[in-house]
C-alpha cells in the first residue's frame, strides 16, 4: 500500500497477510482522485472515511492536506494499523488506540486525524458535523450496502459543495438516486459520485 501523491508521496506500508481488509488498489486510487480534482479543493478540507480498511485514503487524504479526518473502522486490527501507520509517518504523534476518539495531532496547526474504532451505521446515526468530503468503502457483500447513500444525504453529512465518493461491485448500480453524479470503473473496482440534491441538479 503506497501514498500516491502529496506530502506522504510514495510512502509505502507493508499490509499483514492475514488482514480481511480489501484496500483500494493503487491504480484505482490514483484515477478516482485526478478525477476528484475538478469536483473539490482537498487542500483544507473536512473528511470522513467510513470502513476505512487500512486506511489507505485516510493517508492518502492527511497527504493531500485535508485539515480533519475522521477515519471509522470497527475492526481491532485493522483500527490498530491504521495508527501505526501514522505514527510511521511522524514518530512524534500522539495516540491511544484503547480509546475510540483518540484525535492525533499531525504536527501542523489546525491538521487533525480522528481514527474511530466503532459501527459504521451507529457514527452515522449519531454524527451531527458535516464534511466537505466523505469517502466509503464498505465490504461488497454487505447487505446493507445499497443503504449507504441513502443515510449519508438522510443525515445530511455532506455539505452542499461537497462530495461523496461510494467504492462497490460491479452488479450495484446508482444511476437513479437524485444525488448521483457520475460512475466510474477501474478495472474490478467502481466509483459512483455524489453530492447534495441541489449541486446534482445542476
Amino acid at each position: 500500500m503506497r501514498i500516491i501523491t502529496g506530502k506522504y508521496k510514495g510512502r509505502h506500508f507493508d499490509i499483514p497477510r492475514n488482514f480481511k481488509a480489501r484496500p483500494t488498489t493503487d491504480f484505482a486510487k490514483e484515477n478516482i482522485f485526478n478525477v476528484l480534482t475538478g469536483y473539490i479543493d482537498l487542500e483544507g478540507a473536512t473528511a470522513l472515511d467510513l470502513f476505512s480498511g487500512t486506511g489507505s485514503i485516510s493517508l492518502e487524504l492527511l497527504s493531500r492536506g485535508c485539515s480533519h479526518i475522521i477515519s471509522v473502522e470497527a475492526d481491532r486490527d485493522h483500527h490498530r494499523f491504521i495508527m501505526d501507520c501514522l505514527r510511521k509517518l511522524d514518530p512524534t504523534l500522539k495516540g491511544d488506540d484503547r480509546h475510540a476518539q483518540s484525535a492525533i495531532p499531525l504536527g501542523e496547526v489546525g491538521r487533525v486525524l480522528v481514527p474511530l474504532r466503532g459501527d459504521v451505521f451507529r457514527f452515522i446515526k449519531s454524527c451531527k458535523q458535516q464534511f466537505d468530503f466523505i469517502f466509503a468503502d464498505p465490504p461488497y457483500a454487505l447487505k446493507e450496502l445499497p443503504t449507504i447513500p441513502g443515510l449519508i444525504f438522510e443525515k445530511g453529512l455532506l455539505k452542499d459543495d461537497g462530495i461523496f465518493v461510494f467504492e462497490h461491485g460491479k452488479d450495484q448500480d446508482f444511476s437513479n438516486d437524485p444525488h448521483f453524479v457520475e460512475h466510474r470503473s477501474y478495472g474490478s473496482v467502481n466509483f459512483s459520485l455524489f453530492r447534495t440534491r441541489g449541486r446534482a441538479s445542476e
